[in-house]
């Protein structure tokens, strides 16, 4: 179905397109695991930078949870132990824990099972919460639609996993058709677009549910320049493959080479090639001839390397196009915002097929596939609009993105649904990463595609400015390690390690650091400040949640509460959990400015000693 609006007159009625939004998504994301095999096929990697895919079945679900929690809209877990290990680890960061033996995961049943409470929980809620219109950011209700759309983003992104699975095991069900065409061969030619005034951004009245990326202004004057009529074809690309396009290092940079060398991929991941040559094609859950006609899906690695094959070639210089160059093909193709948008006149939100088809099929004023069939690489790497506002319930779903490593990509697919569907969407992944993504190219002027955006992160400026004199930060943890004197530390645990200058002054105690922070914006920087810092390898930075760390955080002989209660959605929940994490005997050091707070730790804690320094209460409890 079409996003929902966030406007109207009527209130009930509003609660009850809400309803049928969140259970559509719900109850399609479930149905699409029913493709795996048995129970056994959850516990299995389809791709090895990738946790299994039971994660990815609890996480969407623990998502709500998460964020309901945080925003203070509930108060009362349902599993925390799900809350935990199913939170985090998707997009190949370096702060996702890929590592196996640090889970144990649960039952497939078990989590069937929290789904049905989760989808139950948020039903009540949705008639329930107090609800106004338009729908604001600060609403409750703006959470239940955020759940809504990042459920809508995994549908996406797990069929992509299911494809990668093996065919063995996977199993058709019904509701999910491919196309059974396969035209004649199509042969690409390059269409005008002409000059215009681009302006990239959408503003607070904006009437749909969007994500913070995509709110902003920037304006571009577009200059005229060629594009493809058709996405690039199978039939094309297969071309550069027979031509020994893979084999060719001046038609990749470095990055790509270091896919080719990684991967040693020989053609896009989604064909299959027999010991005749013949070539196949992985849909959802079959295998069938290559469809020549259809477009070919690749990752933007090798779509830049197809662009330089095909100019040196024709000694015509091809590119893929920039973010702006896209939205000028847009205009020039009228594509209509939702409502107004038809989703029957193009190949999205599964609303002809669960495959690409033919790219000949659906035209835009000239332009085929202007939205739709397969997303677009771009060769734009994502950035902050002027005005860019980072959410506080979601506050890492962009910023870790803007590193100059992730891709735009624009359109849409057939599978795309919800905000993935909407014009001024904004979604980008790294540049080796396959998605039902494909690609057009276009000849002409290029354009600068890291824009310097004047918007800043005031979050993490704040984070940078109060460690830029470390000198605070250096006498605090040089104070620490005196009040820990003589106790034998073979593990410590440091939650609320901001940009990690605490961290390496704890590097000198010669023992393991596991330092957590609440959000990637902070890892990021960590990780960063540690990296100019030669010669120390004993700190591992992760993302965490300090109120609900996940179970393999354990058995530390020192926790070190850095300055975080006051950043934390439940310091109570926090100072609880941490006998559960500390060895007996073992200590706890609190920096606080808040008294009240540590008086928890008394009841499982003897106090030990205590001092003001830069006026934070340092204070060093034993367990008892």
């Amino acid at each position: 179905m079409l996003p929902i609006t966030l406007t109207g007159t009527n209130e009930e009625q509003k609660r009850q397109e809400i309803l049928k939004y969140f259970l559509d998504g719900y109850e399609l994301f479930e149905k699409l695991f029913d493709m795996l095999k048995d129970d056994s096929v959850f516990y299995k990697k389809s791709e090895p930078t990738r946790h299994p895919m039971i994660f990815y079945f609890g996480h969407t679900a623990t998502f709500f949870i998460n964020k309901l929690i945080l925003a203070k809209v509930i108060d009362t877990r349902i599993n925390p132990n799900f809350e935990s290990i199913f939170a985090i680890g998707v997009d190949e960061m370096s702060w996702d824990d890929l590592d196996e033996s640090r889970y144990n995961w649960p039952k497939v049943d078990d989590i069937r099972q929290y789904r049905d409470e989760v989808k139950k929980l948020v039903s009540d809620l949705i008639m329930t919460l107090p609800i106004s219109l338009p729908i604001k950011q600060n609403d409750p209700m703006w959470i239940i639609l955020m759940g809504c759309e990042h459920e809508r983003i995994h549908i996406e992104t797990s069929s992509v996993l299911h494809r990668q699975m093996p065919i063995e095991f996977i199993k058709k069900i019904d509701g999910f058709p491919i196309c059974q065409d396969d035209t004649a061969i199509i042969q690409n030619e390059l269409i005008k677009i002409d000059t215009r005034d681009i302006r990239l951004g959408i503003n607070g009245d904006y009437h749909l549910y969007a994500w913070d990326n995509e709110y902003g202004i920037y304006n571009s004057k577009v200059q005229q320049f060629k594009t493809s009529k058709y996405l690039v074809s199978n039939y094309e690309f297969i071309q550069f493959v027979e031509d020994d396009g893979y084999e060719k290092e001046e038609f990749w940079d470095k990055e790509g080479q270091k896919f080719l060398e990684t991967n040693k991929a020989k053609h896009p991941t989604f064909w299959i090639k027999d010991n005749g040559g013949k070539y196949y094609y992985r849909t959802l859950m079959e295998i069938i001839p290559i469809p020549l006609s259809w477009p070919v899906e690749v990752n933007a690695l090798e779509a830049y390397a197809y662009c330089r094959w095909r100019s040196k070639k024709e000694n015509i210089s091809y590119t893929l196009p920039s973010e702006e160059q896209y939205y000028s093909m847009i205009e020039q193709a009228d594509i209509k915002d939702i409502p107004n948008f038809d989703d029957k006149k193009t190949n999205i939100n599964l609303s002809h097929y669960a495959s690409a088809c033919p790219v000949d099929r659906f035209e835009f004023n000239g332009i085929y596939d202007a939205v739709g069939n397969v997303w677009q690489w771009c060769r734009t790497p994502i950035y902050p609009f002027d005005g860019f506002k980072v959410h506080p319930i979601y506050d890492d779903f962009s910023v870790p993105t803007f590193d100059s490593k992730h891709n735009l990509l624009n359109g849409g697919s057939f599978i795309s649904t919800g905000n993935e569907m909407m014009k001024h969407s904004r979604y980008a992944f790294r540049r080796h990463i396959y998605q039902h993504a494909g690609f057009r190219y276009v000849t002409g002027d290029q354009y600068l595609d890291i824009k310097n955006s004047k918007t800043k992160d005031k979050f993490i400026e704040k984070e940078l400015e109060k460690h830029t004199n470390d000198d605070k930060i250096i006498k605090r943890y040089r104070y620490i390690k005196t009040l820990i004197g003589d106790y034998k530390l073979n593990n410590i645990l440091e939650i609320g390690c901001s940009i990690g200058s605490g961290s390496v002054e704890l590097s000198t105690l010669n023992t393991h650091i596991t330092a957590v922070d609440t959000t990637a914006r902070i890892i990021q920087e960590a990780k960063k400040h540690i990296k100019v810092i030669k010669d120390i390898t004993n700190i591992k930075f992760w993302q965490a949640d300090p109120c609900n760390l996940k179970p393999n955080l354990k058995d530390y002989d020192l926790i070190i509460v850095n300055d975080i209660l006051d950043r934390v959605y439940s310091p109570v929940l926090l100072l609880q959990e941490l006998k559960n994490r500390v060895n007996k005997g073992g200590i706890i050091v609190t920096v606080t400015n808040n008294s009240d707070d540590i008086r928890l730790l008394k009841k499982s804690f003897t106090f030990q000693n205590s001092s003001v320094i830069e006026n934070k209460q340092i204070t060093l409890w034993e367990k008892i």
